[in-house]
């Protein structure tokens, strides 16, 4: 016996019996990777509303006092303009649109976290590779990154510990030794003393006593205090991963962005002052501006944000960090952030191997389409 031969046995035995059938029910579901339908089939019992629209339906899990909404046509692929503006508010996502339930709507082509003036990479005409004269426009990339994101962030307070803190030699402004950064104007990022002070830090980290590393990394980075760019960073990344304290991954953001922002002042300095790379701080905004690239993917106490992520990544990549290689090229191959791009990401991926961090199964990098002169820079 066909459906509709069932459907019409159902209908004449409720009308003589004037009660629903005693027969056996039939439940018919149209399912997605997104939502569930509940189809039912024509009936004319008391809790039917025959001016019900007959392009109605009924979600997964419905409520007793929507039963009067049951869908009664089986043409479930209607246009959803179709349906009521009741159904439509109590079941949007029945509603979305094909593009959403496709997942073909476009990405934000821009970010508030990437500066809109952000300049291209500009290499000689001639083919010829300057590698400083890159690395400058890299760098002078990550100092705009640093500042543009120190604008969304607060500055980090004091970290308040129960015990006084020791005496720690406080950011000198003027002239000082071990200031050998031109044009620095006596900015000094780090003396003997702090640096000191951080490699016992990291050995109370490898000795296990993270309580007591992570409390010092916090004097460090004091803004108040030593100001240290490299302790904001490793106090950022204990604060995140809670190594010897309660994670706390927006106050981690907050000193990730205080390091990228001193660092960058520094380099920035270093840059005016006509050196083709930057000063003694480049290795701390470096290593700033990956982790913030880190908190930009994953979402750790900011938002997610794909397209700064990738800016940050590439940026440190070219900067030397061969970690954020691998990020970047993985954002290429996936399409993070960015179009996808194979070419881009085997440069990428190749270039980390160079470096020594190679990543098990990327063998397909070397294929010979994906050599540079194949068509691409």
């Amino acid at each position: 016996m066909g459906l509709r031969d069932k459907f019409r046995k159902t209908q004449d035995a409720e009308d003589e019996a004037g009660a629903s059938p005693s027969g056996p029910e039939f439940t018919f579901i149209r399912t997605d990777t997104h939502s569930t339908e509940v189809i039912y089939p024509p009936s004319a019992g008391p809790h039917r509303d025959p001016s019900q629209d007959p392009n109605q339906f009924l979600s997964a899990d419905p409520r007793p006092d929507s039963i009067s909404k049951q869908r009664r046509s089986l043409d479930v692929f209607r246009s959803n303009r179709s349906r009521s503006a009741s159904a439509s508010s109590q079941h949007s996502s029945a509603a979305r649109r094909l593009s959403q339930r496709l997942h073909l709507s476009r990405s934000p082509s821009s970010s508030e976290n990437v500066p809109q003036d952000l300049p291209e990479i500009v290499m000689p005409a001639d083919g010829s590779e300057d590698k400083d004269a890159a690395e400058s426009q890299w760098e002078k990339r990550a100092t705009m990154l640093a500042r543009e994101n120190e604008k969304h962030r607060s500055r980090p307070t004091t970290p308040v510990y129960g015990s006084a803190p020791p005496v720690i030699p406080q950011l000198q402004l003027g002239d000082g030794p071990g200031d050998d950064t031109p044009g620095a104007q006596g900015k000094v990022v780090s003396s003997k003393a702090i640096d000191e002070d951080i490699q016992e830090a990291i050995r109370l980290h490898e000795a296990g006593q993270l309580e007591e590393s992570t409390a010092l990394f916090g004097r460090l980075a004091d803004p108040k205090g030593a100001n240290n760019p490299l302790s904001q960073v490793l106090y950022g990344l204990a604060l995140r991963h809670g190594w010897g304290c309660k994670p706390d991954t927006a106050k981690a953001v907050t000193f990730l962005s205080a390091a990228a922002s001193n660092a960058a002042d520094i380099e920035h300095l270093a840059l005016q002052a006509g050196l083709k790379k930057g000063g003694a701080a480049k290795g701390e905004l470096v290593l700033a501006i990956f982790e913030l690239a880190n908190c930009f993917r994953h979402g750790w106490g900011i938002p997610k944000d794909p397209i700064a992520a990738k800016q940050y990544y590439e940026t440190a990549a070219n900067l030397g960090d061969t970690d954020a290689m691998n990020e970047v090229a993985w954002c290429y191959l996936e399409g993070f952030g960015t179009k996808k791009d194979k070419f881009a990401a085997a440069k990428y991926y190749r270039l980390a191997e160079e470096k020594g961090n190679k990543i098990i199964g990327n063998s397909w990098i070397w294929k010979e389409k994906y050599n540079p002169g194949n068509g691409k820079k």
